[in-house]
């Protein structure tokens, strides 16, 4: 919220007739400002954290099918051995 400070003055001077009188009305911000920077940062980690978890799920994933070939081929080789060398 906004902060309004209100400072009635007299002022008698020469220049001025006399019982002249000044308003100064300041606004201030209530810090809505900083509440909403701080909202957005936390939005910022929490998006930064799930994308990094993904990232390590998707190396898992990728690490998990490149074993599973390579036991594929190791299979294969094995068998292609046993059939070579039962035509010798």
């Amino acid at each position: 919220m906004a902060d309004e400070r209100y400072s009635d003055t007299t002022t008698t001077t020469t220049a001025a007739p006399a019982g002249h009188t000044t308003t100064i009305i300041e606004r201030r911000s209530g810090g809505s400002g900083i509440a909403i920077a701080l909202v957005l940062l936390v939005a910022v980690v929490i998006g930064a954290f799930f994308l990094f978890n993904q990232n390590s799920a998707e190396s898992r994933k990728d690490d998990a099918v490149a074993s599973a070939a390579r036991s594929v081929g190791a299979a294969a080789d094995k068998a292609g051995d046993a059939i070579s060398g039962e035509t010798k």
